[in-house]
């Protein structure tokens, strides 16, 4: 999966998903959705041979690209703690 910064505003910014992966990337979507600086986040797909996906994001206050930093980061944190506590009762 790799991303190119398209478009970036004060308050907003459009990334190019190349090779999308769609376990990571719904995750995080709704995650954005529920970050209480997000005033919008959209994924739009398009047709699939002809284009590529976009993640648009816009923020009510702050950089849209620091939170979706923080956004990730949350989410790395939380998928890593669920990784331990199921090594940790299966084995």
């Amino acid at each position: 999966m790799q991303l190119r910064l398209l478009e970036k505003g004060k308050n907003s910014i459009r990334i190019e998903i190349s090779n999308p992966d769609d376990t990571v990337v719904y995750p995080l979507l709704t995650a954005l959705l529920r970050h209480e600086d997000v005033s919008d986040a959209r994924y739009f797909t398009g047709h699939p041979q002809l284009d590529k996906p976009v993640l648009t994001i816009e923020t009510k206050k702050g950089n849209p690209q620091t939170v979706l930093k923080k956004v990730a980061e949350d989410l790395a944190s939380e998928y890593a703690s669920a990784k331990q506590l199921l090594e940790r009762e299966l084995k």
